[in-house]
């Protein structure tokens, strides 16, 4: 299992961008959170098998329909928490 915490900078408020990462990580089997920053980024932290993480950080490079990816940080995330399910936080 892998866990990842990503960060996406660009157009990424305001655009459903949450909510569309919900939707494609519910698709993908995977469990974590999605969350609006104060920075204006948005953070995904993301658990799951590598095929499906995979999948999703492709997506999130071009992210929702209105919104304008810039970059996608992503790092390994050593906590041991355990999400259940995923959600907007």
């Amino acid at each position: 299992m892998q866990r990842l915490r990503v960060t996406v900078t660009g157009k990424v408020q305001g655009v459903f961008f949450r909510r569309y990462t919900l939707d494609k990580a519910n698709e993908l089997g995977l469990t974590g959170y999605v969350s609006n920053l104060t920075s204006g980024e948005v953070e995904v932290l993301m658990q799951g098998g590598e095929i499906a993480a995979q999948a999703l950080l492709d997506w999130l490079a071009q992210g929702s329909p209105m919104a304008r990816v810039d970059s996608v940080y992503v790092e390994q995330d050593e906590a041991e928490e355990i999400y259940l399910d995923f959600s907007i936080i």
